[in-house]
């Protein structure tokens, strides 16, 4: 009986194991992978990546056919290297060392060997490929370029590398890639999914048909075409503008966010790195550190903000009841604080400013003054920057700002923890802080951070978070796009200093920058300019800074504008600023005669002056000497 029934048992557990194995193999294929087994070629077909368009519906990027040179590194049989090499236009060599990087990527899955056939050397070379066994030609889509300019709004598409293939399971070898602007950041709503056909081959390596009758196989899905928030003339004239110089431009739509035009300069035509040209003109703008064409000055370039900053001091003090719009503060020149510290400015010794004037004359004296009330209001110095961050902070500084673009900068808002690490709890106070006051010191800002707080103002405040999408081929953009971030500042606090913007053009700073027919509220801006020689610390040519909305009764466009070794605001960024805002409200130009300034001048030569040796100004913490040897001032530096 015992002996019946281990035997029962024995035969129970093995016909449960075998028809298990049986159910697997012959009828389940819910987990089985067809690229595991060494009979099955996948061949895939690549869907065209989604078209990109301006705002207007101007089409700026679509799609042109191009040409792989795919191979199977197993499927490889002897062959006439030298004559296939000639064909592809490359060397033994670059044969071998393409063929062994194949074959370490899969021996069994098709890598690209040689990318980006033109027309002309696909139809030289289609005729020939049957004698290369293991090699196939596969069409695909590169990017066809509509416009010469935002290349760093647009980005490119390039081969995935080796570790993207391991992070995203989707892309095989040699396929491509969105990188840098729009191209990167909505790459899956562009790719769209390619689709895949599983072909059985028999023991002698000869196709014997569709692997299962095509169960597996999948059809291609096109990628969305997208639609953007530039305007693609804006967005030309203002890298036109920006010929020869270094900077950065941002125009927003106030009520929604929508990013009008960003230009970064100096920049390139993005058609330089489509098909084949793309890696050596990739290395190319890479490698040119000076310039930094690949480098992103609206969104990554921090710089102190100088005098558009003066507008939120204000605005925290009329929040903060230590200022109104009657107060006045006495202006010698200048804000004189400490034992020889110096903060400069244009107004005549012995001038009274109200808040008007004190925002269209850019008086150091008043919102040096104001700064101090308000770290002053509160018991300590450090629960008076805390607020004073708190306020500022609430209008998108010292944040990334979460835009729909993949890089950018925080930049710098300080705070009392800072102060504590630098000088010691308790042993700080507003004039160890008072640079905060005018925009310089530790605050830093990005272009793009300065034009959303200039649409904060235009708005009275609060913003929507800066993007770069408008519309997605029947889908919907992110809902933060559309959420109202508010201030911490009253709305009633903003039309005061509104209208001391719209005075810098009246009868301010800007004054000679008026354009007819437009009401523009702005604000000049002079940004000191430092950086490292030989270990010291150089002073080179200021930056010119400008930020403006208009019309101030209805905004329509916020623009801020930074323009690298420009002297002051209203020299380049103050003009640059108001031929854009001209050109986006009437579509023409009516102040030919700034126009003309701008698109004939160059800071070249400035930009030259560190390279060359020229004389600049070098602090060494005591004293300005004229590099490399003549001493100029012996003053102590403010």
């Amino acid at each position: 009986m015992r002996k019946f029934l281990l035997s029962s048992i024995i035969i129970i557990i093995a016909i449960v194991y075998i028809g298990r194995l049986s159910y697997l193999q012959l009828i389940d294929n819910t987990n089985k992978n067809p690229l595991t087994d060494t009979a099955i070629k996948a061949v895939y077909d690549y869907p065209e990546r989604g078209h990109i368009y301006d705002r207007n519906g101007k089409l700026l990027v679509a799609n042109q056919p191009s040409y792989d040179v795919m191979v199977i590194p197993r499927d490889v049989k002897p062959l006439d290297t030298l004559e296939f090499c000639t064909l592809l236009n490359i060397t033994k060599d670059k044969f071998l060392e393409k063929y062994n990087k194949a074959y370490t990527y899969s021996p069994r899955l098709p890598s690209v060997f040689v990318p980006q056939l033109s027309k002309e050397e696909y139809a030289i070379l289609q005729e020939k490929m049957r004698k290369y066994e293991g090699f196939y030609i596969q069409k695909r889509s590169l990017r066809h370029y509509m416009t010469n300019v935002g290349a760093n709004v647009l980005g490119y598409i390039s081969e995935v590398n080796e570790w993207e293939l391991k992070k995203y399971k989707y892309y095989q070898s040699g396929e491509l890639i969105g990188r840098q602007g729009v191209e990167k950041q909505y790459e899956e709503v562009l790719r769209g999914r390619k689709g895949v056909k599983f072909i059985q081959k028999d023991r002698f390596n000869r196709v014997i048909g569709s692997y299962k009758d095509g169960i597996f196989d999948t059809l291609p899905i096109p990628g969305k075409d997208i639609y953007l928030t530039i305007d693609n003339d804006l967005q030309k004239y203002g890298e036109q503008l920006m010929v020869n110089k270094r900077g950065g431009i941002v125009a927003i739509e106030p009520k929604t966010g929508q990013i009008l035009s960003l230009v970064s300069a100096p920049t390139y035509d993005p058609d330089l790195l489509v098909g084949r040209k793309r890696s050596k003109n990739y290395t190319r703008l890479y490698n040119d550190s000076i310039a930094k064409p690949l480098y992103d000055r609206g969104l990554l370039a921090m710089y102190p903000p100088g005098s558009p900053f003066k507008t939120i001091n204000a605005l925290v003090g009329l929040q903060e009841n230590v200022i109104d719009e009657s107060t006045t503060f006495t202006c010698y020149h200048g804000y004189r604080y400490g034992r020889n510290s110096f903060m400069g400015c244009h107004c005549p010794s012995g001038t009274r400013n109200n808040l008007n004037r004190g925002i269209q004359e850019s008086c150091n004296a008043y919102f040096a003054n104001t700064y101090r009330r308000i770290i002053e209001k509160y018991p300590t110095s450090a629960e008076g920057m805390n607020m004073w961050e708190k306020h500022v902070e609430s209008f998108g500084l010292g944040d990334y700002l979460g835009y729909d673009l993949p890089t950018g900068k925080s930049g710098k808002i300080p705070d009392a923890d800072y102060y504590n690490a630098v000088y010691g709890e308790r042993r700080w106070f507003a004039t160890n802080t008072l640079s905060n006051a005018i925009g310089q010191g530790e605050v830093l800002t990005t272009p793009i951070q300065l034009a959303n707080l200039t649409a904060t103002i235009a708005n009275r405040g609060y913003y929507f978070t800066p993007h770069i999408i408008k519309n997605i081929e029947n889908d919907t953009i992110a809902h933060k796009f559309v959420e109202k971030h508010e201030t911490t500042i009253d709305a009633e606090n903003f039309d005061p200093v509104i209208q001391g913007m719209y005075d810098v053009y009246n009868n301010g700073t800007a004054r000679w920058l008026q354009v007819p027919d437009i009401k523009i509220a702005g604000k000049t801006g002079t940004a000191e300019n430092f950086t490292k020689i030989e270990g010291k610390r150089v002073q080179l040519t200021d930056h010119s800074i400008f930020v403006a909305f208009a019309p101030i009764e209805d905004p329509k466009i916020a623009i801020a504008v930074f323009v690298e070794n420009g002297y002051w605001g209203s020299r380049w960024a103050g003009k640059i600023a108001s031929l854009m805002i001209e050109k986006y409200i009437k579509g023409e130009i009516t102040r030919t005669d700034m126009e003309d300034y701008i698109l004939n001048g160059s800071l070249e030569d400035e930009y030259a002056k560190p390279l060359s040796g020229e004389s600049f100004r070098i602090n060494d913490g005591k004293k300005l000497i004229q590099w490399p040897e003549k001493t100029i001032e012996k003053t102590p530096l403010p």
